[in-house]
């Protein structure tokens, strides 16, 4: 009779506990500030916070560690973002207490179109490097304070884990592949219109226009007129206009840096289920400073 009753016990507190258990999974790519809130007392849970170390001493996410977005992504020679070294990504993300089995959340700021890539960016990063349970919180910080959440000023510091980085597979390809692929490969240019249509261009890209053969997807499609990301459906609905209904294609993204064509970059592969997504990391400041690589219009 006794074994009955701990048995009958056993599962009252399994049923009790489980909408806790289910509350604690992040699943990515896109967490919003409710869900987040739930799961800041998870201990797999790592909150990134990649604002300026300035910019969180003045408030930040309870428990949120610090690591500024220069520190993902560097100049090197003309180009700007692209990645440090592996080495570097080492030590940087062990510091800051993740390893490979942690659920990381990415915070940062939404004050100007540039701001909010950071996060998809630092997301894609380290997926990258080995790190697959990678999600950003939908609004960013702006978002956790519109909405009344509590803030901290307490300078967090994490427990170091033990992480080597080293890459896995071609979440990141050079101009040479690019090349190598076109005609074969999606070529995605996630620009605004008027930049793909070579109208307009960043004073820091050498020339108006695009790689030949590219398809435009905005980035400015993904999100809501509050700065939220859309729902699934919209998304998916958007996305099978530029790279189609073959989840097996591969799919290469460009933007004028590499930077903002992570967040189509992060959707297509984690949420929508396209299988052979990557990066052109030199995007648009590397291919029009080259007058061999094929361009138009």
């Amino acid at each position: 009779m006794k074994r009955f009753k701990t048995l009958g016990l056993f599962l009252i507190l399994a049923v009790t506990l489980l909408p806790a258990l289910v509350a604690a999974q992040i699943t990515g790519p896109i967490v919003s500030v409710a869900d987040l809130e739930k799961n800041l007392t998870n201990p797999n849970v790592v909150v990134l916070d990649v604002r300026k170390v300035e910019e969180y001493r003045e408030g930040h996410i309870p428990g949120a560690v610090n690591a500024a977005y220069g520190s993902w992504a560097i100049k090197k020679g003309e180009l700007l973002n692209e990645l440090p070294s592996i080495e570097d990504l080492s030590d940087l993300i062990a510091g800051a207490g993740i390893d490979k089995d942690s659920q990381v959340v990415i915070v940062g700021k939404t004050d100007t179109v540039p701001d909010q890539f950071d996060m998809t960016r630092v997301a894609w990063t380290l997926k990258y490097v080995g790190v697959p349970n990678v999600a950003i919180l939908s609004g960013g910080q702006n978002q956790w304070v519109k909405e009344g959440k509590p803030l901290s000023q307490d300078m967090v510091r994490a427990k170091a884990k033990r992480f080597r980085a080293s890459a896995t597979g071609n979440l990141f390809v050079n101009k040479a592949y690019v090349t190598e692929n076109l005609g074969k490969a999606a070529i995605i240019d996630t620009r605004a219109p008027a930049f793909y249509e070579g109208k307009e261009k960043l004073a820091f890209v050498p020339k108006p226009g695009r790689i030949k053969g590219a398809v435009n997807l905005p980035v400015g499609q993904l999100y809501t007129p509050e700065g939220l990301y859309k729902d699934k459906a919209e998304l998916a609905a958007l996305a099978q206009k530029a790279a189609g209904t073959d989840l097996a294609k591969e799919i290469i993204l460009y933007c004028d840096t590499g930077k903002t064509c992570t967040s189509w970059a992060l959707i297509l592969k984690d949420m929508l289920g396209y299988q052979n997504v990557k990066i052109y990391d030199g995007s648009s400041m590397e291919w029009l400073a080259d007058p061999a690589a094929p361009s138009e219009p």
